[in-house]
């Protein structure tokens, strides 16, 4: 586990088109959190989370489809029904979970207690006629994942799939805790106890997929480096795997392929590193342009933005600025279709919702002169 102490908060650790759109510019969210269904609550029909009716958008477990697995932030689940009953469904959950609840635009956050199922109301007032539902996990996979059961609606409630998102392109984000938006609605310190102010909505990868109406994907994990960090395993261990976790499962990584992918990586080499008294990694060039060599293996069509900053390191540190240059000349010119940005925004804590607008604001105008956007969509 990574400190998170007073003396570390100055460092790092480790909803694109209409549903980020939805998360960020809807009414502000209703009440924290769901109570429990009581026992003695009626069951309404289950939806079971294998129907077909269901739309996944994310990287999930999906070894059980009864039970897939919610894992990373920026996950999202969604359908329509009609009536004014909906409950939610989960199986084991690890950790923390939270996730927006957006019904017709209104929203609410949905906390899932760990442990081994739950059934949980749904934390917005519904009306009779016919809703859209989306799911989305606002906390990061390192904090929890969660097993998805279904949804509970009136026995008489009509299901369909949801329209298919008018996505222009697709985007992922790799990255740490800056990218993951982790205490990005905290108050004046970082805090780590209590996950639901980590909202990856507010994040400014959400909000640059946003601008462009992009699918939007997420696989950053607070306090990982490139050769060290807070975090036990490196990106290199991680960004292919459907866990956070060297162990667990490969994706099928050619059943959604980006048009762009960012890597923003490198801001917890410097702390960890920078606060343990050691030397910065000397191997760290090498081994960020093999990560960069494993991404574009995966998608040979992409455009790979290598990005620098938000926090200290990413602005300050001269040792980073130096080992990233150097791996990013390399990369740009070996490979046509790298490109690099350097934010100009940064914190001394971790951003803000402020600080993460700020950064994306940046990133799009950069973004909207670049052929490779032009040629993306």
């Amino acid at each position: 586990m990574f400190p998170i102490g007073p003396a570390f908060r100055r460092f790092a650790l480790p909803l694109a088109g209409a549903y980020v759109a939805s998360a960020l510019l809807a009414p502000p969210l209703a009440g924290a959190d769901a109570a429990r269904l009581p026992e003695s609550a009626a069951e309404g029909r289950l939806i079971g989370a294998a129907d077909a009716r269901f739309r996944y958008e994310g990287r999930f477990d999906r070894g059980d489809p009864a039970n897939p697995g919610v894992i990373w932030q920026a996950s999202r689940i969604s359908i329509d029904f009609t009536g004014d009953q909906l409950g939610f469904r989960f199986g084991t959950a690890t950790g923390q979970n939270f996730f927006d609840v957006a019904v017709d635009g209104a929203r609410a956050i949905l906390a899932v207690p760990a442990g081994a199922g739950e059934r949980l109301p749904c934390p917005l007032p519904l009306a009779p006629g016919r809703h859209h539902l989306l799911l989305f996990k606002r906390s990061e996979a390192s904090a929890g994942t969660v097993r998805f059961a279904g949804i509970e609606v009136a026995r008489d409630a009509e299901i369909a799939a949801p329209a298919a998102p008018a996505y222009r392109l697709a985007m992922q984000f790799i990255g740490d805790s800056i990218t993951a938006g982790a205490c990005d609605e905290d108050g004046a310190a970082d805090q780590w106890d209590d996950r639901r102010t980590h909202n990856n909505a507010a994040s400014y990868g959400a909000l640059t997929a946003r601008a462009f109406d992009a699918d939007y994907r997420n696989i950053a994990v607070s306090g990982m480096g490139v050769v060290i960090g807070w975090h036990a395993s490196r990106a290199a261990e991680i960004w292919d795997h459907v866990y956070p976790e060297p162990a667990s499962p490969r994706p099928d990584l050619s059943a959604w392929t980006p048009d762009v992918v960012f890597v923003n990586l490198g801001e917890n080499d410097d702390s960890f590193t920078r606060a343990k008294g050691m030397p910065f990694p000397a191997t760290f060039s090498s081994a960020y342009a093999e990560l960069v060599h494993a991404i574009r293996g995966a998608y040979p069509k992409a455009a790979i933005v290598l990005l620098r900053g938000g926090m200290y390191g990413g602005s300050q540190s001269a040792e980073l600025r130096r080992a990233w240059e150097a791996a990013v000349a390399e990369l740009e010119r070996t490979d046509p279709h790298v490109a690099h940005f350097v934010f100009q925004h940064w914190s001394s804590n971790h951003p803000r919702v402020a600080d993460h607008r700020a950064m994306a604001d940046e990133l799009v105008a950069w973004l909207q002169g670049q052929p490779f956007m032009a040629a993306a969509k």
